[in-house]
């Protein structure tokens, strides 16, 4: 099995419950969903080579011809981990559930966690992956967001998912309405109150706007009425200017 990669690579988790940890990470091409602050290049068929951290840590990336075989990627990211302790390998994307197959695949070939980074969305690709997997970050995606209400997929990718150390991300911008954060809040609650629930204010991009210090707050209110643990965190990996 092969399949084309956009990078491999080892750095700090600067996002949501595991914030701080060290991980690889593992970048897929394509999405299915454009997210208006989305702020990776990840179109399919785009990347001749996948660009591979030389050695953990290094910032130092070699271009490797696409598409990777199982065993490649399988052997670069063994070597972070030999060199490093890492609490996880990260599949992120874009959508990594588009890939489902090839990581299903690589997972036993892995000597640690296997964490995904989710858009929420494909259930029936999550249930593939659910033999696999330790940890899910699942994001919600806002109609304001996406153009489109994802409510039932979010609901049915929830209920799978919480069979396994679960947290779900929710993007905060001035332009959140507080009508469709509360309906994301009720999802969660109406899944599972005590499943953590983190408010990431945006990181402001292609012309979304950072939701102001009173509304963050206001939101966290919000949230508590309803969820046993909601936090605030931003993308702490671009405040200390790490990958």
């Amino acid at each position: 099995m092969e399949k084309n990669l956009i990078e491999i690579f080892s750095s700090i988790q600067g996002e949501g419950c595991y914030v701080g940890c060290r991980q690889v990470f593992v970048r897929l091409e394509g999405c299915n969903l454009r997210c208006r602050y989305c702020d990776t290049e990840n179109e399919t068929g785009t990347h001749a080579s996948c660009q591979v951290e030389r050695a953990a840590g290094a910032r130092e990336f070699l271009s490797v011809p696409n598409p990777l075989t199982l065993e490649t990627v399988a052997g670069y990211i063994q070597g972070y981990l030999q060199a490093i302790p890492h609490q996880a390998v990260s599949f992120t994307g874009g959508e990594p559930l588009l890939h489902a197959d090839f990581i299903a695949a690589l997972a036993p070939r892995l000597s640690t966690k296997i964490f995904l980074e989710t858009n929420g969305t494909l259930p029936e690709a999550m249930e593939k992956l659910l033999p696999v997997t330790d940890i899910v970050s699942m994001d919600i995606k806002l109609p304001s967001v996406t153009g489109e209400a994802l409510w039932d997929k979010h609901r049915e990718f929830l209920r799978l998912a919480q069979q396994k150390d679960v947290y779900v991300k929710l993007v905060i911008s001035n332009e959140t309405t507080r009508a469709e954060f509360m309906q994301a809040v009720q999802l969660v609650a109406g899944v599972n109150r005590g499943i953590p629930f983190i408010l990431q204010p945006v990181t402001p991009c292609n012309g979304c706007q950072a939701a102001s210090p009173e509304k963050i707050l206001r939101c966290q209110q919000q949230g508590l009425e309803y969820l046993q643990d909601v936090r605030v965190i931003p993308q702490t990996h671009k405040m200390i200017g790490q990958l």
